[in-house]
């Protein structure tokens, strides 16, 4: 697979968010073709499984795929660092569809999403709001304020913001940032605590290894600026918004982080008349970011679907 990538820079609020554009075999530009932008998973940046796996294997079956680095995040601008604030996620898919629009190769009606973990609710919450998206595909997509009001907070989210509080104030009176890391710093790390819960482990697997390893992959989050997250719910009147065509891909070995449930939650409540299940039988979370008996699973469905929903013959532009 020959891999066509220009870099760019997508215009937001105050900062640029750096992308890179996955441009079809055979790029024309004198053509018009469906885009999709691929949004990455929570920690993670433009160059691992958002870009180097399904926006590669999109562009390659025609599509331009644009996958960016999130504000705050890897390569984007903003300040300060290593936030993760859903509602700046989200608008971020909106800043990219932006740039996509004056692109005069990328026909503006045909315009789809895709999202990884976070990414796939993030992609979900965005079409909810954004009407110039008009597919969404979710793989293996957690609701990062589900987690937060839950796992992440201890499932005791006040006592959990009432800390987020102190310490912003603290911040914001000089102390130093407090950034807390998702995982240990390497498979080895993880073993000698003692550490087996199946995403936790198979994360730190990806993300502390040369098999996922990016110098833009930050799993870290500024805890001060937490708050946001702890209030926040990606599939927010899902029921009468979420009226797009929906493709949700989960693998059937769930772990902590919760993408098996998340997934059923939002393919149920959707109001989306066209909408798919696909379970990757015999696959985890992690497996579905990566592995390619699993990423082929969900790519023999994503597929056909953005094909049904975006993809015409391309045509001759003036």
């Amino acid at each position: 697979m020959t891999d066509t990538i220009e870099h760019v820079a997508v215009k937001a609020l105050a900062w640029d968010l750096a992308a890179d554009l996955h441009l079809p075999p055979e790029f024309d530009a004198t053509r018009h073709y469906p885009a999709i932008v691929s949004v990455h998973p929570i920690g993670s940046c433009k160059e691992q499984t958002s870009g180097n796996v399904y926006a590669r294997a999109l562009a390659a079956d025609g599509f331009v795929v644009i996958a960016f680095d999130a504000s705050f995040q890897g390569a984007s601008g903003g300040t300060p660092r290593s936030v993760e604030d859903p509602y700046f996620r989200v608008q971020d898919i909106s800043h990219v569809i932006d740039h996509l629009v004056t692109l005069p190769y990328v026909d503006a009606d045909r315009i789809g999403v895709i999202g990884v973990c976070g990414g796939g609710a993030y992609a979900v919450n965005a079409t909810m709001t954004d009407r110039r998206i008009k597919a969404v595909g979710s793989v293996t997509g957690v609701n990062f304020g589900r987690l937060m009001h839950e796992a992440f907070s201890g499932y005791d989210p006040v006592a959990a913001l009432d800390a987020i509080a102190e310490q912003r104030t603290a911040e914001a009176r000089g102390a130093e940032p407090r950034v807390n890391q998702y995982l240990p710093d390497s498979p080895e790390a993880a073993e000698a605590q003692g550490l087996t819960e199946l995403d936790l482990v198979e994360a730190t697997d990806y993300y502390r290894t040369d098999r996922g390893q990016a110098p833009g992959g930050r799993t870290e989050a500024l805890f001060s600026r937490q708050a946001t997250a702890v209030g926040w719910d990606a599939f927010h009147r899902a029921e009468v918004l979420l009226t797009r065509p929906l493709c949700v891909v989960v693998g059937d070995r769930p772990g902590a982080f919760g993408a098996y449930r998340d997934g059923l939650e939002i393919y149920r409540r959707a109001a989306s008349k066209d909408k798919e299940l696909v379970v990757a039988e015999g696959f985890s979370h992690y497996d579905l970011y990566d592995r390619p008996e699993a990423v082929g699973i969900a790519l023999e469905r994503l597929i056909p679907f953005y094909r049904r929903h975006l993809q015409e013959e391309p045509r001759t532009h003036a």
